[in-house]
């Protein structure tokens, strides 16, 4: 087979490409951000290419991707490994889940840290023999460095256009809990509508940061989406005399890049611990070591007369912020527990007290297509301008 050159436009989904020692590390944060912000949490969740794909037509009938993982393990608390997901003409062809590679274990009760190294990781494929559009989904929970792409049949770029969705949120938008890069809600909901996925879905780093709404201002789109509240509350970042001006400040900079481009706010989803109860939240230390850890929160229940902030708080805040910008017509609202609620989560319960299951995630990309994306939705790909 012969190596392909890994070029900057058979990937989607992400910032910039960086070049390392063993090959290509995918950033969905540019370089100016990291340089500006180098917050751990942040820069450890932006290189695990959640949303990033490599895309591309080919007549091969066999493929290999070399890749080299690094992850965070944690004692008595580790999380499945990441995967990559190939599509061939859109069906699924290969769920390939990550072995090897570095990762860095943590011992949750004594902070202690202790790295293993592992070798690199190969995910072959049969392919068909014709020529057919390859989608290949990067881990949304461990980075990565590709190594190398190698076919024996030449690949090129996908040139199909689809509309542009740019998508803004925290751990739950970047596809914690599920189990592969496609199964994510926001890859569910842009696969079920046909769109291209740009994932700013960060991990406990959903802040309203300004710098991640000059990045939504500066990159072209159709359709821009913001899922803010629960980092907030979790980390008890904010009071509401500053998170409504941050939310203000936050659309005020992505309206003046795209002033006329359908943009949706969306309230937090369902969580039970922080629907009344301010953070900061916390690991419960009684749930290391046994198999699945939870968080809680550690605020006083119904503290919020001085301006602290829970769930319905900050719904009730994001519902009075759409109703305060009557002007902008292409502003929208979705409402997070109509897409995971308090009965979803007594069928379908967060594991973790945060986190939505698999089978959550699917629910919530299934709804979120058939009320944005769908006949019906608030937002029809037919509004959509073109890039």
């Amino acid at each position: 087979m012969d190596e392909t050159s890994l070029t900057p436009d058979l990937f989607h989904g992400l910032a910039e490409l960086e070049s390392t020692a063993r090959g290509l590390t995918p950033h969905r944060l540019p370089a100016w951000v990291r340089r500006q912000f180098p917050d751990g949490q942040l820069m450890s969740m932006e290189a695990q290419p959640s949303g990033v794909r490599i895309v591309f037509r080919t007549a091969a009938t066999a493929l290999e991707l070399v890749t080299h993982a690094k992850r965070v393990a944690y004692r008595g608390a580790d999380r499945p490994r990441g995967g990559i997901d190939t599509f061939v003409d859109g069906v699924r062809a290969s769920s390939d889940e990550l072995t090897g590679g570095d990762v860095l274990e943590v011992d949750l009760l004594t902070g202690a840290m202790t790295p293993h190294g592992g070798p690199d990781h190969t995910t072959r494929l049969a392919l068909p023999g014709r020529d057919a559009r390859v989608e290949m989904w990067l881990p949304h929970n461990e980075s990565i460095e590709i190594i190398a792409l190698r076919a024996d049949a030449p690949l090129r770029p996908d040139i199909r256009i689809q509309p542009a969705w740019m998508h803004y949120g925290s751990s739950i938008s970047q596809g914690s809990n599920a189990t592969m890069p496609s199964e994510i809600w926001p890859a569910i909901a842009a696969r079920s509508a046909d769109v291209d996925l740009r994932n700013l879905g960060f991990g406990g780093s959903a802040f309203v940061d300004p710098f991640i709404a000059r990045l939504i201002r500066d990159t072209p789109a159709n359709l821009i989406s913001v899922k803010i509240g629960i980092n907030v509350v979790n980390l008890d970042a904010m009071r509401l005399r500053t998170f409504v001006p941050a939310v203000h400040g936050f659309l005020d900079t992505i309206r003046d890049g795209h002033p006329d481009t359908p943009l949706l706010l969306i309230s937090p989803l369902f969580a039970g611990i922080h629907e009344d109860t301010p953070g900061p939240g916390a690991i419960d230390p009684a749930s290391i070591g046994s198999g699945q850890v939870r968080f809680l929160a550690t605020g006083t229940r119904g503290d919020t007369a001085n301006g602290r902030l829970t769930l319905r708080v900050i719904r009730e805040a994001l519902h009075d912020v759409v109703g305060r910008r009557t002007d902008d017509a292409n502003l929208h609202f979705v409402e997070g527990t109509d897409l995971y609620g308090e009965e979803d989560a007594a069928a379908l319960p967060l594991l973790d007290g945060l986190h939505p299951s698999p089978e959550a995630h699917r629910m919530i990309g299934e709804r979120f297509s058939e009320r944005v994306f769908g006949p019906g939705g608030s937002l029809r790909q037919a509004q959509w301008p073109s890039r």
